[in-house]
């Protein structure tokens, strides 16, 4: 979701791996081990957790995360929680990096020390404050000075427990003062609507006669208003504080007035004094992306040069080899070269071109796409993309099954537990290998038509340029399709969306066994058991050595490298796409119910949208797919929650609230796509629920009244949902970020056209087959970043110029703006 402003759009999106942990401080007591998770959060909000690691202080955890982030935020923070025999979670330490102190880490492998939490350093949102301080005359005519402290409102505080209940607390601060006033409590709410007003008599010595009040003549440095937020507790252990703000009152000036929002910040010298050795230290590697997107056409003289890159004599002097090129990681060019060639249906005829060009640079057949080249690493990108729901179908179930039986499959006697038998365990993989085989290569008809297409290019390139060998028109398909696409599913399910979390040891291993044999099975090599170093995998593979595998191998490879338009078979099972807890509210199905919200377990298939009372039990209700007419988010405002949305039926809707900002972002795009080509989809919704006899959104009065906001628009491209705009502004920021390099090529092509003789060392590294039409592109290239570059400046400048700190979108103490304004003022433009 991006966030508008002034005609740009700005998109967040976070990408972590999370390692291990080390030295966590043992358990109290005789077992001392722990068993810790790790929990991922924008300020207070979690968004992700790690599986809990059983009996260790020093758990490796070895997840990834990946979110686009749906709203502003002041950290990212990261908790370690251990459970303890009944089940109760307490927090060991935290890790929390500033939003303007992500780039110091952007990926990087990096140790982070464990910090204490505290109720005290807990804190997040903003307050709106307004101060006036006047002159009253008294009846004697003596001059007082009152101030008049205003608290309006507050956004976003933190909910404690499940619950928000809070309260202001105002003090001016200074020599003999300790007064204190509070606003009322608000009740079930992190926006708290407070207007109230309060008034501090302040003193002037007796020798001052001025009629004009004069701030600096009052010592104000030794005057400060404090407003701490806090959060009314029923519990015995007292009020929990929530954020507060210290604003002197030399802000006041002159005029004697402020109005300004202010971030809250934790409360100062705030909790217990801990050695921060003795809590332990994680190991993250975070990569934040914030792209500044402008309107379209602002991209045309370089999306134009891109999509042109197919068609480009030589293909090695077109803009997109050329972005592979100067990258110094060819997967840095890849995603975005890919998800941008995909949107505008340029895909095939891009990667036809590179391999073609990259099978004709290759001399051994044995070693074709081995490399980590930008042919191969924009294929395993297309295949991640368009090939997503493919996998799911055809390998979830299976592994489901795998990561819950805990069936033994260690064949390595060395490895063998004394309770195991090697049979067995033989046994049990040679049964999971032979099911896995069964269903990658009966799954042929339901490959994507865009990677059969792909790999039809890839065979018949390979074909033509190595004619005696008969095999490698299927060694060229296999080396993405078995080694790059089903192997390294198989082995790390968790990165490809088929399991939540990384497998437990025991199931690792499995799978790993599982993987190697497959591999294997997939690259038809004319040597099996060389093909293993370990000895039992060799005497393993003897099961799968008759010729019905190799015959299935070939016939699946020859399904998905025919080019052609294939009929996607419906699925008669169906596949679960996602579950998981949510509160929802009734749905008014009985006349007489109560309308009231609870926490039911969801659950959706390609075929319905169901909720259970947990996991396990029968459906309590269940929504066809063909009945969901639009799935759309629900204004804060109807019942006073975050994170709703609403699931529109013919008859009623559905309200639904998920756990946090990125989980119903997740529901809402995946329930979308879902449902996407259902004939009777709305084109408009009530953003707001239907209370009390009317629509809340427009006032109307009948709950079948159409709606009065046009849905949200479908992108062009529903499948992959790619905003092609985005990938551009990546691509641009890539080739900025590279620009030396640009020029070094430029150099290069120089050398080359007046030069004959043996390559500089320095421009060894480009492929450069055309110097002439390289330089070419080169410099159109350069003219299209530049002109961007100058856009970015411009935009950057005017926004500093119109920023006024203390407004509502930039509170006083938001230093990531602060920085980001001071990075910005300072930026130059490339000269070339």
């Amino acid at each position: 979701m991006a966030v508008e402003e002034e005609g740009l759009r700005v998109f967040q999106s976070v990408k972590i791996k999370i390692g291990e942990a080390k030295n966590i401080p043992p358990y109290p007591g005789p077992n001392r081990m722990r068993d810790c998770y790790c929990t991922v959060n924008l300020d207070q909000e979690e968004v992700f957790r790690t599986k809990i690691i059983e009996k260790s202080l020093c758990p490796f955890y070895g997840e990834d995360f990946y979110c686009e982030i749906p709203r502003s935020f002041r950290h990212l923070s990261f908790y370690i929680f251990d459970r303890d025999v009944f089940r109760r979670d307490s927090s060991i330490g935290k890790v929390a990096v500033k939003k303007e102190d992500l780039q110091k880490y952007h990926g990087k492998d990096t140790w982070f020390q464990l910090q204490p939490v505290s109720a005290d350093s807990e804190v997040q949102g903003k307050v709106h404050l307004e101060l006036r301080l006047s002159e009253v005359i008294t009846d004697s005519g003596a001059i007082n000075h009152k101030l008049a402290t205003r608290v309006l409102e507050c956004q976003g505080l933190p909910i404690v427990n499940g619950q928000c209940d809070p309260y202001a607390a105002v003090s001016l601060l200074g020599p003999s003062r300790s007064e204190a006033k509070k606003t009322k409590v608000k009740r079930k709410t992190n926006n708290p609507q407070f207007e109230e007003v309060f008034y501090f008599e302040v003193t002037r010595p007796l020798s001052y006669t001025k009629r004009q009040f004069d701030v600096e003549e009052e010592d104000v440095d030794k005057l400060a208003l404090r407003v701490d937020l806090w959060n009314a507790s029923n519990l015995k252990f007292g009020d929990e504080f929530l954020g507060g703000v210290r604003v002197p009152l030399r802000v006041l000036g002159q005029a004697g007035v402020h109005d300004a929002w202010y971030f809250l910040q934790p409360r100062e010298n705030g909790g217990k004094s801990v050695k921060v050795e003795e809590l332990g230290s994680l190991r993250l590697n975070i990569v934040y992306t914030e792209d500044h997107v402008f309107p379209s056409e602002h991209y045309t003289p370089l999306r134009d040069l891109l999509l042109h890159s197919a068609n480009v004599e030589p293909v090695s002097a077109s803009t997109a080899h050329t972005l592979g090129e100067v990258c110094r990681e060819k997967q840095e060019a890849a995603i975005p070269l890919v998800r941008l060639f995909l949107h505008y249906g340029k895909i095939v005829p891009f990667i036809s071109a590179i391999a073609h060009a990259e099978v004709n640079r290759t001399q051994d057949p044995n070693t074709i796409f081995r490399g980590n080249s930008l042919t191969s690493k924009c294929i395993d990108e297309t295949m991640k993309l368009a090939g997503m729901h493919y996998l799911q179908v055809t390998l979830k179930p299976i592994i489901d099954e795998i990561c819950t039986e805990h069936k033994s499959c260690e064949i390595d006697p060395v490895k063998l537990k004394e309770s195991e038998n090697l049979d067995t365990n033989r046994e049990n993989l040679r049964q999971y290998v032979d099911r896995i085989f069964n269903v990658i290569t009966t799954s042929g008809v339901r490959c994507p038509t865009v990677m059969c297409d792909i790999f039809f290019s890839l065979r018949e390139s390979a074909a033509t340029r190595f004619q005696v060998d008969q095999d490698v028109r299927y060694t060229a398909v296999s080396s993405f399709i078995f080694l790059r696409f089903f192997a390294p599913a198989i082995l790390s399910p968790n990165l490809f969306h088929l399991r939540p979390h990384h497998p437990d040891p025991a199931t690792s291993r499995t799978l790993t066994l599982i993987s190697k044999t497959i591999q294997t099975l997939g690259s038809l090599a004319k040597s099996k058991s060389a093909n293993f170093k370990e000895s039992y995998m060799a005497a393993f593979y003897d099961y799968f050595n008759e010729q019905k595998y190799a015959d299935a191998v070939k016939n699946f490879l020859d399904l998905i490298s025919t080019s052609g338009k294939w009929d996607q078979k419906s699925i008669e099972t169906p596949i679960m796409l996602k579950e998981g807890f949510m509160i929802k509210r009734a749905q008014g199905r009985n006349r007489f119910g109560m309308k009231n919200f609870k926490k039911r377990w969801f659950r959706l298939t390609n075929h319905e949208f169901t909720y259970h009372k947990t996991k396990g039990e029968g459906a309590l209700c269940s929504i066809p797919i063909e009945n969901i007419l639009a799935v759309e988010r629900l204004e804060e405002e109807s019942f006073k929650m975050k994170n709703m949305f609403q699931v529109i039926q013919p008859e009623r809707a559905l309200y639904i609230q998920a756990n946090n900002c990125v989980e119903a972002r997740d529901w809402i795009d995946i329930l979308t796509k879902v449902s996407q080509c259902n004939r009777k989809r709305l084109s408009t919704y009530h953003p707001s629920a239907y209370l009390n006899g009317h629509w809340l959104c427009c006032k109307l009065s009948a709950d079948a009244a159409p709606g009065c906001t046009p849905c949200t628009g479908l992108p062009a491209n529903i499948q992959l949902d790619v905003d092609g705009d985005r990938e551009t502004e990546r691509i641009y920021s890539l080739f900025s970020t590279y620009m030396t390099k640009l020029i070094k090529m430029q150099e290069a092509c120089g050398s080359k056209s007046v030069y004959d003789g043996p390559e500089q060392e320095e421009y060894s590294s480009f492929v450069i087959d055309d110097p002439q039409e390289t330089y070419k592109t080169l410099k159109l290239i350069v003219s299209a970043v530049q002109t961007l570059e100058h856009q970015h400046t411009k935009y950057k400048r005017d926004k500093f110029k119109k920023t006024k700190i203390g407004s509502q979108e930039h509170p006083i103490g938001d230093k990531s703006f602060q920085c980001y304004v001071r990075q910005q003022s300072e930026s130059s433009t490339y000269s070339i």
